[in-house]
């Protein structure tokens, strides 16, 4: 039963509506250059090609002071140096119209094929029931939080999580800024009053104010404790009850300094919790849902979208979504617009979330919408349409299909009921038109999209019940892989492999072959078994995977030494797969996917139209 309002109706595909689309407002990047050995010995070295570069610009190598590249380079940005060593330094220099640029800074060789980035776990402690509680490394994300044009990294400190509307005592939550030599800039501890789990703290790493340093932003509460030792709200209050949930007192949303972890302003979080009952059960569950991520609604400058709520009621009571937009500018925290299911016309929005969420411009018209779960959320805060198929727990967002016009998303579903919920569906993302679809019965949990086989063209779809690995149109094409939890572009060709738990591994023949293992590296999430981040960090267009070590005194950090002959710019500054790294950290994290088809047979993309800042001095 899609709804689908009716300004859409007379759209018949992406390609029929008119684009206005602007220059984005996105981060200034060096270009990220990193060399470490490789196997067969000699240096491998990458660097990016960024969108403020012209499809022209070639690149020189120079090692030690001398240039490796007698002719500039024009096909990749990558290359193996056979005579690197250890103790080789490197610099990269675009060449323009002939003419060298300045050189980028030196860039070392890695002394592993891996960069260990040291950690100094918080200090545990004992919680009101006796139980003893010690720190680990847990989700991270990225921004350049001091305006150097690299990034720095943001990580989550968890102890003893709980899931929402679980009773027990949680550490409190912890947010550390981090450079890649570990040195640590600030930490932020949330207070005993926001618990400690995957659906409490979504924590958003953007420059939201076009000032070249990015900014962090979650919810918080009286008693948390800024970068800086500054209290928020009331440091005395304590509203965990006896069970150890938090289901009273008041709730923020908080801009902190990326440079210092300071408070900068804090409003109170819409929307507040209000009457439990309300978001669907009695016990604190679905109150306490939460989601975030950030959208140019614009189409030009980001904007920061926090949530709660994304399911049906129980037992005869309704269930409450509730999607707020902010800007930060100018030192000012605004509200935008609040998108809130009691509203009569959005009665059909209800129930509709994701564990996850996703952001594009999906409609043509130059501004992002949001992927609910089972509905999309127009630029405006409007209802764009619903599917009304329900909860689930994964969902996909790209060119999925690239005979398809515009953008695909693809989800699971939670409820399939083997007639009118699917289990699974690709969408149109801009209309909601459901593409093709497969009915079973309960929940299939899990899905991934992804260009495996270079045979089928476009994505192929996986998930739970056993239903198989099919292609872009629905068709059954093999087994699916017995791997469903993130993806990574990793070897040389654009066909995406598969990052599950500590290994990365190629499905190949009905088979997974593992292309990397790290036994002293852990996953996070429990069954979800996701890294840290994964995602275009630094180097060329492949991406890295950082994961924790098992004593949890380091972030592990692996970047692939494969050499490819193909290149493009950094995914970092295509809009769409920015802002995916952005909310990765959200729930059940989910893998990025860039605004055009990267995959077997892929057509050259078009090159990102932005705009960034000054360069700081």
């Amino acid at each position: 039963m899609l709804r689908i309002p009716s300004r859409l109706l007379a759209v018949s595909c992406f390609a029929c509506l008119v684009t206005a689309h602007g220059q984005r407002q996105m981060e200034r990047l060096g270009r990220g250059g990193v060399a470490l050995p490789t196997p067969n010995g000699g240096v491998f070295l990458s660097w990016r090609l960024l969108a403020t570069d012209s499809p022209e610009t070639a690149f020189r190598v120079y090692r030690d002071g001398k240039s490796i590249t007698p002719e500039p380079m024009t096909r990749t940005t990558s290359l193996e140096d056979h005579q690197g060593t250890a103790r080789s330094s490197y610099t990269i220099r675009a060449v323009v119209a002939g003419a060298e640029q300045p050189p980028c800074p030196a860039i070392r060789v890695w002394n592993k094929p891996y960069l260990d980035i040291p950690l100094t776990p918080p200090p545990g402690g004992t919680l009101p029931d006796g139980v003893a509680y010690s720190y680990a490394p847990n989700d991270a994300s990225v921004g350049d939080l001091d305006g150097d044009g690299e990034y720095e990294l943001v990580l989550k400190w968890t102890a003893r999580e709980r899931q929402s509307g679980e009773k027990g005592y949680t550490s409190t939550t912890i947010l550390e800024g981090l450079e890649f030599d570990g040195t640590s800039l600030w930490r932020i501890d949330l207070g005993p009053n926001v618990r400690c789990g995957p659906h409490y703290t979504q924590f958003m790493v953007y420059d939201l104010d076009g000032d070249g340093r990015a900014e962090v932003a979650c919810k918080t509460a009286d008693g948390t404790v800024d970068g800086k030792g500054k209290v928020i709200g009331d440091k005395e209050v304590d509203y965990r009850e006896d069970n150890g949930q938090v289901l009273d007192g008041d709730e923020f949303l908080t801009i902190l300094d990326g440079r210092s972890g300071a408070a900068l302003a804090t409003r109170p979080y819409i929307p507040p919790r209000g009457e439990i009952e309300e978001w669907g059960d009695g016990y604190g569950n679905r109150v306490d849902r939460f989601l975030a991520c950030i959208a140019y609604l614009d189409g030009k400058r980001p904007s920061l979208v926090m949530c709660r709520g994304y399911y049906f009621g129980r037992n005869g009571r309704r269930g409450r979504t509730v999607v707020a937009a902010w800007n930060w500018r100018d030192g000012e925290l605004s509200p935008l617009w609040n998108f809130d299911t009691r509203a009569p016309e959005l009665r059909d929005y209800v129930g509709q979330g994701n564990h996850n969420l996703a952001v594009a411009d999906v409609d043509g018209d130059g501004k992002d919408e949001i992927m609910y779960g089972a509905c999309a959320i127009d630029d405006d805060g409007t209802g764009l349409y619903t599917t009304r198929f329900g909860h689930g727990d994964a969902g996909h967002l790209g060119d999925l299909d690239p005979s398809h016009p515009g953008l695909e998303y693809f989800t699971v579903l939670e409820s399939a009921d083997g007639k009118t919920r699917p289990g699974m569906c690709m969408r149109a993302a801009g209309t909601g038109k459901v593409l093709w679809s497969k009915y079973v019965k309960g929940d299939v949990g899990r899905g991934v999209a992804a260009d495996l086989l270079a045979e089928y063209p476009g994505a192929e779809s996986w998930g739970g019940k056993g239903l198989g690995l099919f292609d872009c149109k629905g068709v059954k094409v093999a087994p699916k892989p017995s791997s469903m939890n993130f993806l990574v572009w990793w070897d040389d060709d654009p066909l995406r492999e598969l990052l599950d738990h500590n290994w990365i591994g190629k499905y190949e023949d009905g088979k997974i072959r593992q292309l990397l293992v790290d036994e002293e590296c852990l996953a996070n999430n429990g069954t979800k078994a996701t890294p840290c981040l994964s995602g275009d960090l630094f180097g060329d267009w492949r991406e890295e995977v950082i994961w924790r070590t098992k004593d949890n005194r380091h972030l592990r950090v692996y970047t692939t030494t494969i050499p490819t002959d193909r290149r493009l710019v950094t995914l970092m500054h295509d809009p769409v797969y920015r802002l995916a790294i952005a909310w990765q950290n959200v729930a059940y994290n989910q893998p990025p996917h860039p605004s055009f088809f990267l995959g077997h047979g892929m057509k050259t993309p078009p090159w990102p139209q932005i705009t960034v800042p000054e360069a700081r001095r």
